[in-house]
């Protein structure tokens, strides 16, 4: 029964398999393309007022050097505001002695927070609130920035003559969980939604942030509403540039790696902890949609692997289609890779970052619809 659904199958499933490859493989090459050549070099030393807008929350580890880098900038018409947001570690003291030394960073006591707000997004509101700026530079505590990180940010706006920009930051890798489950946020901007079309349609779809690094002229965040259309959303930097996509206005997703560098988790606990809070988040807390998504990605993206084994074994006619197909995976990981600086072997574990990705995605339902939601930075979110 099961040889002859195969066999029925087979002819749609393998071509099918290469067609969907391929269009992975030729969007990432045009990705990569539309971030090199809309990406400007930082070129604008002086211009509008710039707000860098740092939320901190027990982040002992990471503040001194992220505020350290934010301090030497070339550009320089710019204020630094960090919030500390009801820190339990060293963070507030740390805050406290740089603010002493440099009048340009100003540092703000976080309130409590609110039964209908998120930890980030309440952060992200009150800096908001206090921030001067014609722009506003949203950056996190682990963030390190070149002396040319937010001169890029006007120049780019400016340039480009665009609303909000963000895009990918340099990741650094240092243990092996970390290299299998952060680079699932490549996947989406990275070589699924084509990115030139950001430029030619008013659909939100084709509108992408990371939170790492967004800056936004602050008219149009105020037109927006500022974070209260998403106050109760982990994946909040997705959906501000899907609203300021909705309303009409400009964004563009580029390369920042050479301008800005960050460590996003320390180890596979804690990334699965950053990364699964945001997938069920991301997709609407949908529980269909993520099966949907969730089987689709186990048969087009995971599954030929194995296959491509099974295939060769039993001499399959269908062995060249297969191996067409992971060689297509491959290099679109490697080019993936390369794009970001980083290894480009890195490419060749694509089979785990997809099976990491297939747990993450039933974990984050799991820890959703069972109330028992996501420790993050020592409070619960779900």
């Amino acid at each position: 029964m099961l040889s002859a659904i195969a066999d029925f199958l087979s002819p749609i499933y393998y071509p099918l398999l290469v067609i969907i490859t391929t269009y992975f493989f030729l969007f990432s090459l045009a990705n990569h393309y539309e971030m090199w050549r809309f990406t400007l070099s930082p070129e604008i030393f002086a211009g509008p007022l710039v707000s860098v807008l740092v939320p901190a929350r027990n982040e002992e580890k990471n503040i001194e050097q992220c505020i350290s880098s934010l301090r030497n900038q070339i550009y320089q018409n710019y204020e630094i505001l960090v919030l500390d947001d009801n820190s339990v570690d060293d963070t507030p003291n740390i805050l406290k002695r740089i603010a002493e030394s440099d009048k340009r960073v100003h540092v703000f006591k976080g309130k409590p927070l609110p039964d209908d707000w998120f930890g980030k997004p309440y952060a992200l509101h009150q800096l908001s609130k206090e921030a001067k700026g014609d722009i506003l530079l949203f950056t996190d505590a682990d963030t390190i920035h070149s002396p040319t990180s937010v001169s890029w940010a006007v120049t780019n706006i400016t340039g480009l003559n665009v609303d909000m920009v963000s895009g990918y930051v340099g990741q650094i890798f240092l243990k092996f969980g970390e290299i299998i489950t952060v680079p699932v946020i490549f996947f989406l901007t990275g070589f699924v939604i084509p990115l030139f079309l950001n430029r030619f349609t008013k659909l939100s779809l084709f509108s992408s942030a990371i939170g790492q690094y967004i800056a936004i002229r602050r008219e149009v965040f105020d037109a927006i509403g500022g974070c209260e259309n998403f106050k109760k959303k982990t994946s909040e930097d997705i959906y501000m540039a899907r609203f300021v996509k909705q309303q009409g206005y400009q964004t563009r997703f580029l390369n920042i790696c050479e301008y800005v560098k960050c460590r996003m988790y320390n180890g596979y606990r804690a990334a699965l902890e950053g990364i699964g809070k945001n997938i069920f988040d991301f997709l609407g807390k949908n529980s269909l949609l993520l099966l949907v998504a969730a089987i689709a990605v186990f048969f087009f993206l995971l599954f030929p692997f194995p296959l491509l084994f099974f295939c060769i074994a039993k001499s399959s006619p269908w062995t060249i289609y297969i191996f067409v197909v992971n060689v297509l995976y491959t290099l679109t990981w490697v080019f993936m890779f390369l794009g970001q600086r980083l290894n480009w072997w890195y490419g060749f574990l694509w089979p785990l970052i997809f099976l990491n990705l297939l747990y993450i995605a039933a974990w984050s339902w799991f820890r959703t619809i069972s109330g028992r939601g996501f420790l993050w930075k020592d409070r619960v979110v779900s």
